[in-house]
């Protein structure tokens, strides 16, 4: 038992991937703007230097980049507006050219002994956290290449006039060391952080999606009824007016059948409505209740069929009568959906209830949850989808198959009402997910009360 796609295209394949290489995560806007602050600290750090510290070193030089920086930050300015999109190569290249520019620097100034040798991390971070794999690699090659030639070839250190200092070998073999790791250890953190990010992003979105729909529903169901109810009182009109025609007409008049139609038909009209005004009629009617052994019928009759048989086991009592909003018809359907995808014969849904908590138990008979992926249960895009019969499907590369976001729907809208939701394997074989709720959260007076922002 594992996730099953309950949204459409949006669960069959991964969209973070997708997201992360596609034209639009970096403005031109926000690369100039960092380009500006460094330049504003690469200009402090001169005046600092050479006026307050008052070390010797080749000032005209130092400038030079950085006023070539300033250049390209005007020019840029002046030829595109700053809400500019870029591709990863544009991107790839600014950032490239930040990484050379210092390099230029440190290289007028010590090379790696140089304390601002540390500044080479923040390219490669922001590739991480913005571009696709292959520009972080690229920027992420050439600031090992940089650091790497700056250990061996640089300009001395600036000190004060007639001192100098030179930093042991091995010490400077730390540094380079250091600096390896940590563009190395900060861009692959930042690239986990920003990919698990876009991942969410995209799960949650299409949980909205699929919210929105049962929204819809809801909505569709509660205008059924309000049409039922105002339509009532008309057709009733139109039905005694034609019945009393019916009567006043001379049996041999030939408007008589006709009467006789309007009046049959508006009765049917009538009863159409009345169906429609029912409860258990309508569609998601947004303020109804079912008893929970009801509900749990009404949601598992799409999914028995010939092979699957769905058995519902009630605790003995009077059931507590649960609100059908769409958080818990969408969240309780994706988990019994799941359970008949890879169920081999049959699944159980088995509810209990006491005076502090209320509790849905999904049962199927099937493989159950594959170590590999049980740690991350309740992730988004994280499943084995099985054939029928337990076997996974399996691409051309040896993977499984079928990326799903189902129960991370499900998880997401059922703690939206304030429940929780428990997977495990079973000891005899196949999976269980546990949905319980506080009492009152789903079965009080009023309708639950949404406890998550989708948002967030």
């Amino acid at each position: 038992m594992a996730t099953t796609d309950m949204v459409g295209a949006a669960a069959d394949t991964n969209p973070a991937p997708r997201a992360r290489h596609s034209l639009g995560r970096v403005r031109l806007g926000t690369l100039n703007n960092l380009r500006w602050m460094a330049i504003g600290g690469q200009s402090a750090a001169l005046l600092l230097s050479g006026s307050i510290l008052d070390l010797q070193l080749p000032l005209l030089l130092c400038v030079a980049p950085i006023a070539a920086s300033a250049a390209l930050n005007l020019v840029l300015a002046v030829a595109f507006p700053a809400s500019k999109r870029l591709t990863a190569r544009e991107a790839t290249g600014f950032l490239a050219y930040d990484i050379v520019q210092l390099t230029m620097l440190l290289y007028l100034t010590g090379g790696i002994q140089n304390p601002f040798a540390l500044l080479f991390i923040a390219p490669v971070v922001v590739a991480a956290a913005t571009l696709d794999v292959a520009s972080t690699v690229i920027l992420g090659a050439l600031s090992f290449v940089a650091v790497s030639l700056l250990a061996y070839f640089h300009m001395p250190l600036p000190w004060h006039e007639g001192q100098s200092i030179d930093l042991p070998p091995l010490y400077q073999s730390g540094i380079w060391v250091s600096l390896l790791l940590g563009i190395g250890f900060t861009s692959i953190y930042a690239w986990r952080t920003a990919t698990e990010s876009v991942r969410m992003s995209a799960a949650l979105a299409a949980t909205q999606l699929a919210l929105s729909r049962e929204h819809r529903l809801a909505a569709l169901g509660s205008l059924a009824a309000a049409a039922a109810h105002e339509l009532g009182t008309p057709l009733g009109t139109i039905a005694l007016v034609a019945r009393e025609l019916e009567r006043d007409a001379a049996k041999d008049s030939s408007h008589g059948d006709d009467f006789r139609l309007l009046r049959a038909e508006a009765e049917r009209c009538r009863a159409i409505l009345t169906r429609l005004a029912q409860p258990e009629e309508a569609v998601l009617g947004q303020a109804e209740q079912l008893q929970l052994g009801a509900l749990l019928d009404d949601l598992a009759s799409p999914h028995r069929g010939v092979d699957i048989a769905i058995s519902i086991d009630i605790q003995q009592g009077s059931a507590p009568r649960v609100w059908r909003v769409p958080e818990v018809l969408h969240g309780l359907q994706n988990l019994i959906e799941n359970a008949a995808d890879f169920a081999q014969r049959e699944v159980v849904l088995k509810a209990r209830w006491n005076d502090t908590r209320l509790t849905v138990e999904v049962m199927d008979d099937g493989p159950g949850f594959s170590p590999q992926i049980f740690e991350q249960i309740g992730e988004p895009y994280v499943t084995s989808r099985p054939r029928k019969g337990g076997l996974a499907e399996t691409g051309a590369d040896g993977k499984q198959e079928g990326m799903g976001l189902g129960f991370f729907i499900a998880k997401t809208l059922i703690e939206r009402t304030g429940g929780r939701v428990t997977p495990k394997n079973r000891t005899g074989g196949g999976a269980m997910v546990t949905a319980s709720w506080p009492r009152g959260a789903i079965d009080g007076k009023t309708p639950p009360r949404q406890q998550m922002d989708l948002g967030h």
